[in-house]
This record gives C-alpha cells, sequence and structure tokens, in this order.
C-alpha cells in the first residue's frame, strides 16, 4: 500500500507532550510504522566524544508512531486525513481529504 506520509511532508502532532505542533518529517521507518519530525520530541542524548563532532548531552528528535500523526492540509494547515486518487495511465495520487487538494500533483 502506498505510504500517506511522506519524507518532507509537513505533519500535526495528535497526541502527546507535543500535541498541536508541526514539522516537517525528516525519516519514515514504515517498518516500525515510525517517523521523525523536525522539532517534535525532542529528547536529550549522551554523545561519546569523537573525532568527527563534540561529545556531551545533545538534543534530537526522537522517532514518533505514525498513528499519533497526521497531514497538515495545504490549505490551512490544520489536520487532515489522505486519500488517493488513480489517475491516467495507472499513478496514485494523494489528496486531502479536508480541502479536496491534491498533495502530489
Amino acid at each position: 500500500m502506498a505510504a500517506k506520509i511522506r519524507k518532507g511532508d509537513r505533519v500535526v502532532v495528535l497526541t502527546g507532550r507535543d500535541k498541536g505542533r508541526t514539522g516537517e518529517v525528516i525519516e519514515v521507518r514504515p517498518a516500525e510504522e515510525r517517523a521523525i519530525v523536525r522539532g517534535v520530541n525532542m529528547v536529550k542524548r549522551h554523545q561519546r566524544q569523537t573525532a568527527q563532532q563534540e561529545g556531551g548531552i545533545v538534543s534530537k528528535e526522537a522517532a514518533v508512531h505514525l498513528s499519533n500523526l497526521a497531514l497538515a492540509d495545504p490549505k490551512d494547515g490544520k489536520p487532515t486525513r489522505v486519500g488517493f486518487k488513480i489517475m491516467p495511465g495507472g499513478r496514485k495520487l494523494r489528496f486531502a481529504k479536508r480541502s479536496g487538494v491534491d498533495i502530489d500533483g
């Protein structure tokens, strides 16, 4: 099945401590059903010093379950569900069910 949320999409967090925040999807992990969203679900990690980077406590994004994310409607930025249209030639196109606006198109 085609992915409803992909890398580069703007999403809204539906539940949790970051509820209502929006961000861009950096990475999607379909096998784990999780995504990493820029600026959302920040955690502190203790980083060991290496030749390339400094050590210390670093803030970075942790993965969020896909069920806790909704695509932001391109028209108004509110959460929307995703539908699929089959275009001539057999190509699948995502659209926002809230406004009917094409997402990929």
